[in-house]
């Protein structure tokens, strides 16, 4: 997928209306409050992209690749929107070790990642994170814990 495509999920879910139920959607999960696009459409696979085995040059190439991609998607939106904060996960993730409670999508990201991109945009928060294998845009109206 092109980072012209990346954009125009991305807009897509910017212009949706946040359901009230959670489940999949056509680009990759939502719930309330939140929509989740899997942009390169590795979500859930169970590829990791860690090299190992006889797929290491092909596993290099996609890290590389995902890479490329992310870098080029983060240089478009904040000539959109201004540089955006690098948020840590990581106070999600200790807080979600200690059984506290916290708000989707926050709560699953922190299950994916350590830190993401995050710019406030219209009244919803846009977040574009990366993972070995994923390259995940968020569009949500709940504020980061």
């Amino acid at each position: 997928m092109t980072t012209a495509r990346h954009l125009e999920t991305i807009d897509l879910l910017r212009s949706r209306a946040f359901p009230t139920e959670f489940g999949p959607s056509d680009v990759g999960t939502e719930g309330p409050g939140f929509h989740m696009a899997e942009l390169n459409g590795h979500f859930g696979d169970g590829a990791d992209g860690d090299g190992e085995g006889d797929g290491d040059i092909d596993a290099t190439a996609e890290r590389e690749q995902r890479v490329a991609e992310h870098d080029d998607l983060l240089d478009r939106l904040t000539d959109r929107w201004g540089e955006p904060d690098l948020f840590s996960l990581a106070g999600t993730q200790l807080r979600d070790a200690a059984e506290e409670d916290l708000p989707e999508p926050w709560l699953r990201l922190s299950r994916l990642m350590g830190w993401l991109h995050l710019w406030r945009a219209e009244g919803r928060w846009i977040a574009v994170g990366r993972t070995k294998s994923q390259l995940l845009a968020v569009v949500t109206e709940t504020d980061p814990p």
